[in-house]
């Protein structure tokens, strides 16, 4: 980052490189956006500590692990507090099929991203868990048949 905050072309190279492959050497890094080893090793771990670079992460087969079907789900409260919208965040947060979980506006409060195995696990999901989560008063579901697009890379111009 320059002295304004912003990322610079440098910067957005070394991010765009690390999104398509996080376990790039830092040689290879620093060759492919123009630096030798040690300011390219030093940018990298300037936008780690400043929160730029949040994590590395492995991305797994689903289908091959077990978690095959894909599921989006609204959920709709019956009340809206911040006592209710802290007791749903904290128990979202203990179930490992539940992906994302978003506030949103619209119709519904939650959008859920869940990876289960099949039909059978969703309705227990959905009908065990999901509804009994505080205040879940409705939900609508939408059950994936095809992945178009899957990415958590982000645009940098």
């Amino acid at each position: 980052m320059n002295k304004t905050g912003t990322l610079d072309k440098t910067d957005k190279k070394i991010l765009r490189e690390l999104q398509g492959n996080a376990r790039i050497a830092m040689t290879e890094l620093a060759d492919k956006v123009g630096l030798s080893t040690t300011p390219c090793s030093e940018r990298v771990k300037r936008m780690e500590r400043e929160g730029v670079i949040c994590g590395y992460y492995t991305r797994l087969n689903p289908a091959l692990l077990g978690a095959g079907l894909l599921v989006f789900v609204e959920i709709k409260l019956s009340s809206k507090s911040g006592d209710i919208f802290d007791a749903f965040r904290r128990d979202v947060q203990k179930i490992p099929e539940i992906l994302d979980c978003h506030l949103v506006s619209g119709d519904f409060d939650y959008l859920i991203k869940a990876r289960i195995a099949d039909m059978s696990q969703y309705r227990k999901l959905l009908g065990d868990i999901l509804l009994k989560l505080p205040a879940a008063n409705e939900s609508k579901s939408y059950v994936v048949m095809e992945e178009i697009k899957e990415t958590l890379n982000l645009p940098l111009a």
